[in-house]
């Protein structure tokens, strides 16, 4: 039976493109193969936009980087066996930074599991650890209350990936019986406690040197607008993490910068000083709170955050507002801190540590260029970073007007996430900018994505930014390994140029800092994709730098002054 054909009785695979459809879903990507290929038939009459990946870790990370952008469920399409396997990094990418994802893979059928099947993997199993919950089809008759299930449990609470094993079979089986697809809808996260609420603000009204710490969970919540009025009412100073970039404009008097490993010394010395932390969708991360133990050590802690299990868990808080995050928000915004001693010595940390950008030579210097890439590209420029160097100083000296225009891989660290996460990003939203910053080492992991970009005329701007080496390794084995520099040399790269060039690609390279404002104007005006290859020292570190396990006091400078001064601040037990 060829169930492409018009009129053709549904089976199971045709059921679930129409139930996608039903769940609002419009574009998904993925890479057709043997088990799912009834799947791939029944596409051919659906309205959804599939788009084809040249690898299933580009599907997967184009699933998680369209759902990063848009707020919306990003769907992945795999076969069995290393279909379904290559999926796996950008699933667990996505379980780790709270990002909802449907990811779909083909097995055998029924009555060959468990015997080794050509292709067969157990690829239930193997995701256990990495998704919120799966589903091992059986039968057609139970996928219309698994894929309802798989849809709300990606969005509801703490959001992240489900997996739907599809069996050959189950594909093909009649589903002319099946009702049609209904969404199953999505049970609001309660408000916080009142009693808590109320003793959150007499803390807030208390503290003498308060400290807003806010995470990705505030973008989860859709919560940027509530969060931003907290801030301005309470006139609070505020850090963000990684992943909370964007969530307060980087302009605003009140913001320290981002803290941690890589962050501000204003941000990590007002923290450390600081006798109240108001925690907001964070999760006490070690890259934002170093040595855990010496963590603001002589704050009491409120921790608004949506999921429970994350209150707690590695710091205590004294006050646990699990809930809502929006109205949390909003039930603590209130009168204006008594700080201002307080606000105006953070404020003049900012100004004092803020970073210099007059680097000596005519190299061009990664962190201006990056400054100056975010002044120049278009307002709501959608930012897609890969893993290394150039992550620390796109997060460093980069500007974002919202987390969701600011995609990274926090928790995981997956090299090779920012060129499909950027095609994800551009199908999300064909309206805007989008620009991937990368680096030499991780950009070659998913390079073959070039094909997908110039197949789908994707204008995406590509900055790469190349050290021939595998920049953050060498700087940890140059500060913390004596130098001793092992497989870090990437000298052998390719002409990037001609090879986007070969992709159908326009490119550009750069190599000295007078040519950077005339590249930059290139790749902004040019209608379609480009690569911009930008030539930076190999030696270049990237600054500050709190080593591991040590408190975010002890930041490692280019400057020594700033970092004695960093030191001596936060040794003072705060009056």
């Amino acid at each position: 039976m060829n169930t492409s054909t018009p009129g053709a009785p549904r089976n199971g695979a045709r059921w679930l493109t129409q139930a996608l459809e039903a769940e609002g879903v419009q574009t998904l990507f993925g890479y057709p193969g043997g088990t799912i290929m009834p799947f791939y038939d029944a596409l051919v009459d659906s309205s959804l936009k599939h788009i084809l990946v040249r690898h299933e870790q580009g599907a997967a990370l184009a699933a998680n980087g369209y759902a990063r952008a848009s707020g919306k469920v990003g769907v992945c399409v795999a076969t069995s066996g290393p279909g379904a396997s290559n999926l796996v990094t950008g699933i667990a990418d996505a379980m780790l930074d709270s990002v909802p994802m449907v990811c779909l893979t083909g097995q055998v059928g029924t009555p060959l599991l468990g015997t080794d099947a050509f292709q067969e993997l157990d690829v239930f199993g193997m995701t256990l650890p990495i998704v919120k919950h799966s589903w091992l089809v059986r039968s057609v008759d139970e996928l219309p209350h698994v894929v309802a299930e798989a849809f709300r449990v990606a969005r509801e609470g703490r959001p992240g990936p489900v997996l739907i094993d599809l069996p050959k079979d189950v594909q093909l089986a009649s589903a002319a019986h099946l009702p049609d697809h209904v969404p199953a809808s999505v049970d609001p996260i309660p408000a916080p406690a009142a009693e808590a609420l109320a003793e959150a603000l007499a803390a807030i009204a208390q503290a003498e040197k308060p400290v807003i710490y806010g995470g990705g969970g505030i973008a989860l919540a859709d919560a940027v607008g509530e969060f931003r009025q907290f801030v301005e009412a309470t006139g609070i100073p505020t850090v963000l993490t990684l992943r909370g970039l964007g969530a307060l404009p980087a302009n605003h008097p009140q913001y320290l910068g981002m803290l941690g490993m890589h962050g501000t010394r204003a941000a990590n010395m007002a923290v450390q000083e600081s006798d109240l932390l108001i925690v907001v969708g964070a999760r006490f991360d070690d890259r934002a709170t170093g040595k855990l133990a010496e963590f603001a050590p002589f704050a009491r802690v409120i921790h608004l955050d949506a999921d429970i299990y994350e209150i707690s868990k590695l710091r205590g808080a004294d006050i646990s507002l699990p809930g809502n995050v929006r109205d949390g928000l909003l039930a603590l915004t209130g009168e204006r801190a008594n700080c201002n001693t307080w606000r105006a010595r953070c404020a003049a940390n900012r100004e004092k540590f803020t970073a210099r950008y007059d680097a000596p030579g005519d190299q061009i210097y990664a962190p201006r260029l990056l400054k100056r890439l975010s002044e120049v590209a278009p307002t709501d420029t959608v930012i897609a970073c890969d893993v290394g160097q150039h992550q620390m100083w796109v997060a460093q000296h980069c500007r974002f007007n919202h987390p969701r225009n600011h995609l990274t891989s926090g928790a995981l660290g997956t090299m090779g996430f920012g060129l499909p996460a950027a095609m994800g990003a551009q199908f999300a939203c064909p309206e805007r900018t989008v620009v991937l910053v990368s680096g030499d080492g991780s950009f070659m992991m998913n390079v073959q994505e070039l094909v997908t970009i110039a197949r789908c005329k994707l204008p995406i701007k590509i900055v790469l930014l190349d050290n021939s080496s595998l920049g953050m390794v060498r700087q940890w084995q140059e500060l913390f390994h004596a130098e001793r520099y092992s497989e870090i040399d990437l000298s052998d790269n390719p002409d990037f140029v001609a090879l986007a060039q070969v992709f159908g690609i326009k490119a550009k390279r750069i190599v000295d800092r007078a040519e950077v404002e005339d590249g930059l104007a290139e790749l902004f005006d040019a209608p379609g994709p480009m690569l911009l290859h930008v030539a930076i020292d190999a030696r270049a570190n990237v600054w500050p730098l709190v080593p591991p396990n040590n408190a975010n006091s002890t930041m490692l400078d280019s400057n020594p002054a700033h970092a004695k001064a960093t030191q001596e601040s936060s040794n003072a037990i705060p009056a």
